[in-house]
């Protein structure tokens, strides 16, 4: 009998034992092709030979050492690398154990900027409905996945959601993408003036949409109009990249693709690629300085941030992502990827919507392709999906409440940079016959 207290209680899983590129090894020698990188964290598969030896290196040497006494070398060298490729006006990183971590750092670091600078009203935060930030209760306060939200929300501090950039259900008849995008974005301007812009601290959004919502690609000019807005009534503007950045959709950071920069953004998976627990939230000079200025310390902390051995992993990820130009095989096979799911499902009567960038996609199913209606929640499709991929040795990472959050179902697709021709057809056959399972489960 297990003492683990499990993620899903009821649930019987097996047991990983060993990992080899691309698949991950159970007890019984079975292998499964990762589509997801677990939660799009596996960005170089499993047990890369060099960053298992940059980790052995580094524990050698010195495991670990509190930031309360000592900086380390692997964190100056890997803050050094991700200011180098930072978006303009990122100066500074602070750096932690994960995704809700760096979120929770971030807010805090914005309502601390305010302070410093002399606006002390300014504590209010907005966000967007169909989002997520993670699950500690400040992040969690900030997400908008209504089912994660809903057991704890007498604990949350009170946010804003605003709604999400969702072209496939939200754009009107005639509409194009650039004016859905505008009329998006303009609901912050809305909400800024409703609660009074000299209350307003941040705004708070995934560049690129995560597992809440199945990957939501920002229209074209969205972000653009939502930094101007932010600018004009003094905002900070937050962008999470805990899942979609650090590559995962072509460009080092997601929000390259927009032509925005952040004042504080959010990386955390792809970072480390799951071979040591890492995350960082990345500051501008203008936020760094007025702290510095002021107070002159940022009144957070946790043991483990800056962890020496957790550096030395994410540095030499971040190097091999460079030395071995896998951004470019994003970019390549996130493109073949996305033709084959539209060669195989594009037309398939319950896959509504397939989107995405890069080797990040979402594949939105529908009970009525024609009126978009989603499935009845009651029958957990997204469940079934699961249980019927892993059944044929294939990792996908599914969720519900795709549409409202209590209706919908949509699949998050997210394999490794490694990812070759093979290895793509594998996961695109896999994936149709997974699905047509998982519909033929639900009907009996």
């Amino acid at each position: 009998m297990s003492h683990v207290f499990p993620r899903l209680i009821h649930a019987k899983l097996p047991t990983a034992v060993g990992g080899d590129g691309m698949y991950i090894i159970d007890s019984n020698g079975k292998r499964y092709i990762d589509a997801c990188g677990g939660a799009a964290v596996s960005c170089l598969g499993h047990s890369d030979p060099d960053i298992r030896q940059a980790i052995k290196e580094q524990v050698d040497k010195l495991a670990y050492a509190h930031t309360g006494f000592f900086t380390s070398e692997p964190a100056e060298e890997l803050g050094d690398l991700l200011i180098k490729g930072a978006p303009a006006g990122i100066e500074w990183v602070y750096l932690l154990s994960g995704g809700s971590e760096a979120v929770e750092a971030a807010l805090k670091m914005a309502r601390q900027y305010y302070l410093e600078i002399g606006e002390p009203d300014r504590c209010r935060f907005i966000a967007r409905r169909q989002s997520y930030h993670g699950n500690t209760l400040g992040a969690l306060a900030v997400g908008g996945n209504a089912l994660r939200r809903e057991p704890f929300q007498p604990l949350l501090v009170e946010t804003s959601h605003i709604s999400p950039c969702y072209a496939y259900r939200g754009m009107e008849d005639g509409e194009s993408e650039e004016e859905y995008g505008l009329r998006m974005a303009d609901e912050l301007e809305t909400e800024i003036l409703r609660l009074g812009p000299s209350t307003v601290a941040a705004f708070i959004a995934e560049t690129v949409g995560g597992a809440t919502a199945g990957v939501l690609p920002p229209v074209r000019g969205y972000f653009k109009r939502i930094r101007e807005i932010c600018d004009r009534y003094g905002v900070l503007l937050i962008l999470d990249e805990v899942m979609c950045g650090m590559g995962r959709t072509g460009t080092l950071h997601a929000c390259e693709q927009d032509g925005v920069a952040p004042d504080l953004m959010t990386v955390a998976k792809g970072l480390g690629a799951g071979l040591q627990p890492i995350g960082a939230t990345m500051v501008t000079g203008k936020v760094y300085d007025a702290m510095q200025s002021g107070s002159g310390f940022f009144q957070h902390g946790h043991t483990y941030m800056g962890h020496p051995t957790a550096c030395a992993a994410a540095l030499a990820v971040q190097r091999a992502i460079q030395s071995r130009d896998l951004l470019e095989n994003v970019r390549h096979q996130g493109e073949a990827f996305a033709d084959a799911l539209h060669r195989s499902l594009g037309q398939h009567p319950h896959v509504g919507d397939i989107r995405g960038r890069g080797l990040f996609r979402g594949v939105e199913l529908v009970a009525d392709r024609d009126t978009k209606e989603p499935f009845d929640p009651a029958l957990n499709l997204h469940a079934h999906v699961k249980r019927q991929g892993m059944a044929r040795g294939l990792m996908c990472y599914p969720g519900n409440g795709t549409a409202d959050g209590v209706r919908g179902d949509h699949v998050l697709l997210a394999p490794p940079f490694i990812v070759e021709d093979a290895h793509i057809d594998e996961i695109v056959d896999k994936f149709a016959q997974t699905v047509d399972a998982a519909l033929g489960a639900i009907r009996g």
